[in-house]
């Protein structure tokens, strides 16, 4: 995987944070769903985005995306508010239910995807991004017609093909085998070494210890934010169903 990140913007003093969140607060009718939430991740951090389903987590990240807009306060994406052109040119967003086109074929949603951002889409290097996801042999079929897990593949290989300097990934591991999971893994570790920042929503805390902070949700707050070898404060082990298929090894086959 190659991709420009994009590099911290300093004033003399001043680190322009990653993604910044001040006062973030969302609610449905009278309903809040997250926050008020303050939030500061700096350039380059990892960060591991933990909770229950339910807790919060894909609102943060969709609102952080300029996907959903809160109901008060703001954030930022290195600066710029999240949707516009700038933020958008930068921030590479992995849903938890994979988006594809219908009509078109896994190496086409990659090749598309690439041009769109200005990245290269030669196609030795796609090729490779398919292969370490194990879509290399459906490079031309199309993923509307993959199981959940082969579409959550394609997904991630559409998120990783573009340039990015920051990675917002809710629940990623749903859907996906043991084989998967250990490529996504993989992939995200690489992007951290070439120094993208990421935020990464899971209720699965099993990929803690190579993450630089843990921050803990519950009911839409804040309730831990700490280094990733503490102990998580919470209990979050899924009940049996709640999750589909997450971890079913069979759900990749044809």
């Amino acid at each position: 995987m190659t991709s420009s990140r994009l590099r911290s913007r300093t004033t003399e003093r001043t680190v322009v944070p990653a993604v910044a969140a001040d006062e973030l607060f969302k609610a449905y009718g009278d309903a809040p769903a997250v926050g008020p939430i303050d939030l500061v991740v700096p350039p380059g951090e990892a960060l591991l985005l933990v909770g229950h389903n339910g807790s919060g987590k894909s609102t943060l990240l969709a609102m952080v995306a300029g996907l959903l807009e809160p109901s008060e306060g703001e954030a930022r994406v290195f600066g710029e508010p999240p949707g516009s052109m700038a933020a958008r040119a930068v921030t590479s967003y992995l849903p938890d239910t994979p988006v594809l086109y219908d009509d078109l074929s896994v190496r086409e949603h990659l090749q598309y995807v690439s041009r769109l951002h200005g990245a290269d889409d030669d196609p030795a290097r796609l090729d490779g991004i398919m292969d370490r996801l194990g879509l290399l042999d459906r490079a031309d079929q199309l993923p509307s017609q993959f199981s959940r897990g082969l579409r959550q593949r394609t997904a991630i290989a559409v998120g990783v093909c573009r340039p990015f300097g920051l990675l917002l990934v809710d629940e990623p591991f749903v859907g996906l085998d043991t084989a998967g999971r250990d490529a996504l893994v993989e992939l995200l570790r690489e992007a951290r070494s070439e120094g993208a920042t990421m935020v990464v929503a899971t209720h699965d805390p099993s990929i803690l210890g190579w993450f630089d902070r843990t921050v803990e949700l519950s009911d839409g707050e804040v309730v831990a934010d700490h280094a990733p070898g503490d102990p998580l404060v919470m209990d979050t082990t899924v009940d049996e169903g709640d999750e589909g298929d997450e971890g079913d090894e069979g759900d990749e086959a044809d």
